[in-house]
């Protein structure tokens, strides 16, 4: 048994193909959202929507008068300068709750902080209680979820 093995068929000529395969090319993997940071991004949300709403009701009853009427308003003893920072951090935390429901990096990292400070403020003033055990509970699982975050 002899015969040779080379890429050239018997006339010599290099073999040609018609197309080729299409050229491979890695897709980025994004990792799923997990369930307890969509929860905690909905949450924030609606905070967030609260006091956007809160703070511009006021601003708007302040300028238009009449056209707002005041029992719409959610606080009715802040001043102009408490409804616009209000209505800030309201946008505020819109933007990080829409971060983290993109998994962001940024936001989990600021939403870490302020959820490790409010924990703190509540065990410096000894009020350890239900929503104090709620934020170390909070605060430990965005630790074990940082994974997920680009």
């Amino acid at each position: 048994m002899s015969g040779t093995s080379s890429a050239y068929p018997t006339s010599g000529a290099p073999v040609e193909f018609d197309r080729l395969p299409p050229r491979w090319e890695p897709t980025p993997v994004r990792p799923r959202l997990p369930i307890g940071v969509a929860v905690v991004s909905v949450l924030i949300a609606l905070l967030g929507l609260g006091m956007l709403l809160a703070g511009l009701l006021f601003l708007l009853s302040q300028f238009l008068g009449p056209v707002v009427p005041t029992s719409l308003e959610f606080f009715q003893s802040i001043d102009l300068y408490g409804a616009g920072i209000l209505a800030v951090v309201g946008a505020l935390f819109l933007a990080i709750a829409t971060a983290l429901w993109r998994q962001e990096t940024w936001a989990l990292w600021t939403t870490i902080v302020l959820v490790f400070a409010t924990t703190a403020y509540l065990f410096f003033t000894g009020s350890i209680t239900v929503l104090f055990l709620l934020l170390v509970v909070l605060f430990v699982y965005l630790l074990a979820v940082r994974r997920y975050f680009y």
